[in-house]
């Protein structure tokens, strides 16, 4: 009988991979990569060392060779046979399959405008390399898109001596992701290093001289990138019958509408309890669905039900979400000596928590907290906000209970 194939070697193709040895699978896995390197981690390109881009790879070649697991790189699936159980790769070559694993991520969402060839994106190594390359000290650089990859490219960039416009078309800077209070924290801090702001305004072309914006002014800039979100990949999916939408619509154990095929991180929708489907984008969230979908794929009925979290770090501020605060949530902040924290609360249970802080002088708060929203609390307002009382205490009390 055939054995496993993942389609996407990163964090989530490739961690799915050593999960389903871990989990006792002993059939044969083949993980097919389209770029030509081992796999590697990409948190880490916007964040050079010593001027060069880093290949943080998440793992050597001997180890996925001990581990049994045949690396394609350099390929990419062109064809999926649902009904065969087959895989038709780039160069031909036509693999059969047992349960199929999609991890295909996502790729850089395009500018439609006139000039758009001219704009760089920001999401392989490549793209890294060509990007530090050409933003030179003294150079300018001007970024359509102020969510987080933006900010964060711009935050490295003004350390290296380069002028920095960030272009976006809502009102305010990342918007979608990250809690208003720390939004215009990191609003301020950027414009005091130096970084410009053309807010409520779109791209109307780019061109020599820079980018051209839809109140008529001109954003001269000798380097363009584009940072203005991904599209999950679902080609793939799509045109195998595989039902889509925001992604490859998934259950909540991961398996998609074809039963021997998953789907896990950045290209995944996932079915939540409330009704619909929701698409998690962040390092931790392709290592955890990689995890259950490889317990999944060997048997077992693993509902996935992470905390969603991420962080971001600029210049030398470190933000952390856990949960998903909404508007409508109960906001609670307690002040800190170097940073803040913000708690959600809905119908008074505990749901999300925020922070922003030097470095990473925040994480075990937030980590206390992701133990806190998962064990279900609904804590005294009084109590979150009180600087003096150790989360750890509330956490006590709450398993006590």
């Amino acid at each position: 009988m055939s054995g496993i194939v993942i389609i996407g070697a990163g964090e989530c193709g490739t961690r799915a991979a050593f999960a389903l040895r871990e989990a006792g699978y002993s059939g044969s896995i083949t993980l097919v990569g389209a770029e030509p390197h081992l796999p590697y981690e990409r948190p880490p390109l916007s964040k050079p060392m010593d001027g060069a881009v880093q290949m943080k790879l998440i793992c050597a070649e001997e180890v996925l060779a001990a581990a049994g697991i045949d690396y394609l790189k350099g390929m990419s699936a062109s064809k999926l046979e649902a009904d065969a159980a087959t895989v038709i790769l780039s160069d031909g070559r036509v693999l059969t399959y047992e349960k199929l694993l999609l991890a295909t991520g996502a790729r850089p969402r395009r500018l439609a405008c006139p000039g758009a060839e001219r704009a760089l994106d920001f999401r392989t190594h490549a793209d890294a390399e060509t990007i530090f390359a050409s933003a030179r000290p003294g150079r300018s650089v001007a970024i359509i898109g102020g969510g987080l990859i933006g900010m964060e490219l711009a935050s490295v960039l003004r350390g290296k001596g380069v002028a920095v416009s960030i272009i976006e078309a809502a009102p305010r800077i990342l918007g979608r992701a990250v809690p208003p209070r720390f939004a215009e924290k990191l609003h301020a801090r950027h414009i005091a290093e130096g970084v410009g702001f053309h807010l409520d305004r779109s791209v109307i072309a780019i061109n020599d001289d820079g980018v051209l914006l839809t109140d008529g002014s001109m954003v001269r800039a000798q380097l363009v990138v584009s940072a203005i979100g991904v599209m999950p990949e679902i080609a793939l999916a799509q045109e195998a019958g595989l039902t889509t939408g925001n992604g490859i619509l998934a259950d909540a154990h991961l398996c998609t509408s074809t039963p021997n095929i998953f789907a896990a991180g950045d290209c995944a929708a996932v079915s939540q309890p409330g009704g619909g489907h929701t698409r998690f984008e962040s390092w931790r969230n392709a290592r955890v669905q990689a995890e259950v979908a490889a317990r999944n794929m060997t048997g077992s009925a693993e509902a996935f039900a992470a905390i969603p979290w991420f962080w971001s770090d600029q210049y030398d501020l470190g933000l952390q979400v856990a949960g998903l605060p909404q508007p409508e949530h109960q906001s609670v902040v307690r002040s800190l000596g170097d940073g803040e924290l913000e708690f959600y609360l809905d119908g008074g249970r505990l749901v999300a928590a925020a922070g922003l802080g030097v470095g990473n002088s925040l994480a075990k708060d937030i980590k206390l907290a992701e133990m806190l929203i998962a064990a279900g609390v609904h804590p005294d307002p009084a109590a979150l906000a009180d600087p003096s009382l150790n989360l750890k205490a509330l956490l006590k009390g709450a398993r006590a209970a």
